[in-house]
């Protein structure tokens, strides 16, 4: 598999958060919106800085949105005030990437003052943590999971997302046209944008190349254009690889299918065929055989292990003969 690039460590801003989060969220800032584009989110997790306000600040982990909730506003409002600001400023501002006060509570002057002072954001939703901490996890873990692009194409073929890999040149994208043509979904072209998603790799085309097919002697061609809307895809669960590789690299074929093969996508094993591509063979045949026969083995038939038990049954039959 040849990759293309690799993403740094995820990053959003605490702007592009209050941007691009779910409405249902009904974000809006208190304080510190002078750091929006500067302070940055690295980590899905959230913390509720319940503890670290009682004292344990050594429990605040970079990158992580901060919520305060009832609890936490209860806990401040028992203190008098030169003890509230020492609490607050116990904390290690500088790690918080921003604060989230829930349920529209009104958070003590304190708390905004200092992080005024020290730039750090303090936004508030309407929801109650619960709902918040579902809601924001949600969007975080999408918006920072571990990304790759690879050279490939990416298909929706009777239902899964297939990721077609090989040498450049060895006709992915024929292929991949003809497979158009049998009437399955052009997703990616060329370069496959991956995304993991807990154990889950979505792959989708990047703006610049959607529904667009290099193909060699006739250029670039719009599959939408050419074929309709039907042909085209989005972003999909990637279920199969299936690797186009020439006949005189391989040392022994297995002829039987007997072995299987997984290819490691950013530490997800994906299963994968390896197909040999010689002059005079089908390729987007056995391109789609090899679907068809994986989602086989994946409802439990298995033609190998079948013939192998026909085998045995026939020379125990022989042998009490």
């Amino acid at each position: 598999m040849k990759s293309i690039s690799q993403n740094e460590r995820p990053k959003i801003s605490v702007y592009d958060f209050l941007e691009k989060a779910p409405a249902e969220l009904n974000l809006e800032v208190l304080a510190g919106a002078k750091s929006l584009q500067i302070r940055e989110i690295t980590s899905s997790r959230i913390q509720k800085l319940g503890l670290a306000l009682a004292g344990f600040a050594h429990y605040i982990h970079s990158g992580r949105v901060q919520i305060v909730g009832q609890s936490e506003i209860w806990y401040l409002s028992q203190l008098e005030s030169e003890k509230r600001v020492e609490a607050i400023n116990h904390l290690d501002l500088e790690k918080i990437s921003c604060v989230l006060i829930t349920k529209n509570l009104n958070p003590p002057p304190e708390l905004l003052e200092i992080s005024e002072q020290n730039s750090l954001p303090v936004i508030r939703t309407s929801k109650v943590s619960s709902t918040a901490i579902n809601a924001v996890t949600n969007f975080l873990q999408e918006s920072l999971a571990p990304q790759i692009t690879i050279h490939g194409v990416l298909l929706g073929i009777y239902s899964l997302g297939v990721l077609l890999l090989g040498d450049s040149g060895i006709g992915k994208s024929e292929c991949a046209l003809d497979l158009i043509m049998r009437g399955h979904r052009l997703i990616a072209d060329d370069a496959v944008q991956i995304k993991k998603i807990g154990e889950r790799l979505d792959g989708d085309s990047p703006e610049l190349t959607k529904e667009l097919l290099e193909i060699r002697g006739l250029g670039i061609i719009n599959v939408r254009e050419l074929f309709g809307i039907s042909a085209i895809g989005r972003q999909k669960n990637i279920d199969l690889c299936v690797e186009l590789k020439k006949w005189d690299e391989f040392e022994e074929i297995d002829r039987l299918g007997l072995e299987t093969v997984d290819e490691d996508i950013l530490g997800v094993k994906i299963t994968k065929f390896v197909l040999p591509v010689s002059p005079g063979r089908n390729t987007s045949t056995l391109v789609e055989t090899a679907i068809r026969l994986h989602l086989l083995k994946s409802n439990g038939y298995d033609p190998t292990q079948n013939l192998i038990e026909r085998h045995n049954q026939i020379l125990i039959a022989n042998k009490t003969n």
